[in-house]
């Protein structure tokens, strides 16, 4: 019975893919064409579930990927515990209640997601480590110019959805910068852990959010 199961039915590799590409998809569509409101405040539950088949498709987790982990989640939560409430990194901004419960005013899932994206970010500019990029900062540098770029994909559609709001509804240059600084740190922190970034699921993973946010950016408006 096994012989007739395809081959990308048994690996994880293949179903992470076919997940991510299923629950984007159909939020997208749900989003765009039917009811936000039905298909918004999944979105917990949908980034639950991309870090789940990320760390299902990690080739070595261990102490390193642990700290790694925990490193990006603390950066990010105290990051924008320090923007929401200061407004001196990001700009001045809010949450909204999509993301669920808060810590000091930024969702505690956040955290998360700063892992999610500059982790993905990392993987595809290590990829180029053995063509012309070099060396941590290099990685770095380049894995912080992914990151930024695609928080400058979502942003507009985030602000459509309610994730968080700009208090004068424009997006400041100096959300991109520190963006680039701290994503730039993250990794950085991500090389000097010495974490193997192998997972083959993750430039699919950021290539599949890149056109979710483009879709619905293209579909929903917004400026940048």
């Amino acid at each position: 019975m096994s012989e007739r199961i395809p081959y990308w039915m048994k690996s994880p590799f293949h179903w992470a893919i076919f997940l991510a590409v299923l629950v984007h998809f159909s939020g997208a569509i749900g989003i765009a064409f039917f009811s936000p409101a039905f298909f918004v405040p999944f979105t917990p539950v949908n980034l639950f579930l991309m870090l789940l088949l990320l760390i299902l498709n990690e080739q070595q987790i261990n102490f390193q990927f642990v700290q790694a982990f925990l490193m990006a989640v603390v950066v990010g939560m105290t990051t924008e515990m320090i923007g929401v409430n200061t407004g001196l990194l990001f700009g001045d901004y809010s949450y909204g209640e999509v993301f669920g419960r808060k810590l000091f005013g930024v969702p505690v899932l956040i955290g998360i997601n700063w892992f999610c994206i500059v982790y993905t970010a990392h993987v595809v500019a290590k990829k180029f480590n053995h063509n012309s990029i070099k060396g941590k900062v290099a990685v770095a540098l380049l894995a912080a110019a992914i990151a930024t770029a695609f928080d400058w994909i979502m942003e507009p559609v985030a602000m459509k959805l309610g994730f968080w709001n700009w208090n004068d509804g424009q997006i400041p240059l100096f959300n991109y910068c520190c963006w680039f600084v701290i994503s730039f740190a993250v990794s950085i922190g991500f090389g000097y852990l010495k974490i193997q970034p192998n997972n083959k699921f993750a430039p699919y993973f950021l290539m599949i959010q890149v056109l979710f946010f483009l879709f619905l950016r293209f579909i929903l408006g917004g400026q940048s």
